[in-house]
């Protein structure tokens, strides 16, 4: 059970008529002075126990205690005020503990400026923790009084939050080009990347690393009403996918020794495609049909399938990646803006699951670094990269990597723990950066 959520009656703590110690003249109808046990239930180690099983990495004791150890030093007057009014330190100390657990749990569910959130914060904590105010009320604590204490220590909550740590990746390096759409990236084998997008005049550019130095862009043709993506099933094939003018799925690829002409599969998308591959000369793609629901259309190494639905309701393309044969795992952007996702385990498609975390402006992108690992990126609603991990047991939250994308990312590895990921940014050039 959520310990943020529980049910606290007026009498639990609210005893005789008391005059209150600011106001004497003034008999408070509720105010009884609390013990500390009283006050253990509003915040103890099995909350901590519950924060470390969340899903957003910033709540962890360690956070909560960097940032109370911060309060104590900068807000020692609202200790010395509140114990006028008989609070003793300890149940003011908790208190404060406990917006800032609710300040970190929560500030991923709001965009804004620092102000902005502030104010949505204050909003949703006033109405989930509707008992930390009738108890300083108790006291004899005015309303204003008590309000513009929780809203600075929500703001210096939010002041004071420090990234999750992003150890090892590299900066930010913009790598040129006119994009008109998101990128796309495949890697074909160890410290090979290729890379793709929307050109000016909407045919499909690419550019490569091949190990040593970043190739100049070269045009491949065609007429792309989307954003393409790619991937390659063994050594020096590629495979690149885009919607067409006609507003159906369309496929290139690459045999080793030069590019195909362009082919049409059909269908009817109504976002950029996805594509995975969990074994040679197997391609299965995806794209949100016209009731933008998954839809689903696979290569078996001999012919291409019909269409398929999966179901769902998706409010951005979708991303899919395999760690391992018959396996995919596909993402999107639900009606509520949170990450989705669905997969097949060899057998069957599973259902959508919600994995929550706070909200996302762009389609998804997914990469695996080893069977059972799976690796998310998005872009947040500052329009900076985020990013969160399958550790094979829990997923994480997301954690910022910076930037300032005007896309969708894209994301690949080609080996161990290497991940890269790409986005168009302000300039509409490609940018780039990876982790080793």
């Amino acid at each position: 059970m959520n310990p943020y959520n529980k049910i606290y009656s007026p009498m639990q703590f609210y005893g005789q008529p008391y005059a209150c110690p600011m106001n004497p003249g003034y008999i408070c109808p509720f105010y009884q002075p609390m013990e500390e046990d009283d006050f253990e239930d509003l915040y103890n180690e099995e909350d901590e126990k519950y924060l470390e099983g969340d899903d957003m990495m910033r709540q962890r004791p360690q956070d909560i205690n960097r940032i109370m150890a911060r309060i104590n030093q900068q807000f020692n007057n609202f200790y010395t005020e509140l114990q006028r009014y008989g609070v003793q330190r300890v149940v003011t100390r908790n208190i404060f503990r406990n917006i800032v657990t609710y300040v970190l749990r929560n500030e991923d569910n709001y965009a804004g400026n620092i102000t902005q959130k502030t104010n949505a914060l204050f909003n949703a904590y006033s109405r989930d923790n509707a008992r930390i105010f009738t108890i300083l009320r108790g006291y004899g604590v005015p309303t204003n009084r008590i309000n513009q204490i929780i809203r600075a220590i929500i703001r210096f909550t939010l002041e004071n939050i420090e990234e999750a740590p992003t150890i090892g990746w590299s900066q930010w390096e913009d790598l040129g080009g006119i994009l008109t759409s998101g990128p796309a990236v495949a890697s074909w084998q160890t410290n090979r990347l290729d890379v793709f997008g929307r050109g000016q005049n909407n045919a499909l550019w690419h550019k490569w690393w091949d190990g040593s130095r970043w190739s100049e862009w070269e045009d491949l043709g065609g007429v792309l009403t989307s954003s393409p993506d790619a991937v390659s099933w063994g050594p020096n094939r590629i495979d690149v996918f885009g919607r067409g003018q006609n507003n159906a799925l369309w496929h290139k690829w690459w045999n080793g020794s030069s590019w195909s002409q362009w082919e049409d599969l059909g269908g009817v998308l109504t976002s950029d495609p996805a594509v995975a591959s969990w074994q040679a000369n197997r391609l299965d793609v995806f794209g949100r049909g016209q009731n933008n629901a998954l839809w689903h259309k696979w290569w078996n190494g001999i012919r291409w399938s019909e269409w398929e639905d999966l179901g769902g309701v998706l409010t951005s393309a979708p991303a899919a990646v395999s760690w391992g044969p018959n396996r995919i795992d596909v993402f999107g952007r639900g009606q509520n803006n949170s990450l989705w996702h669905k997969w097949w385990n060899g057998i069957r498609w599973s259902q959508w699951e919600d994995l929550g975390g706070g909200a996302i402006s762009s389609a998804p992108a997914a990469a695996s670094t080893a069977p059972n690992r799976l690796e998310v990126f998005a872009r947040g609603g500052n329009n900076q990269l985020l990013f969160r991990t399958w550790n094979g047991s829990r997923w994480s939250g997301w954690q910022s990597l910076a930037g300032v994308l005007t896309s969708e990312p894209a994301a690949v590895s080609w080996g161990g723990n290497r991940l890269d990921v790409f986005a168009r940014g302000q300039n509409n050039h490609l940018w780039h950066i990876w982790r080793p």
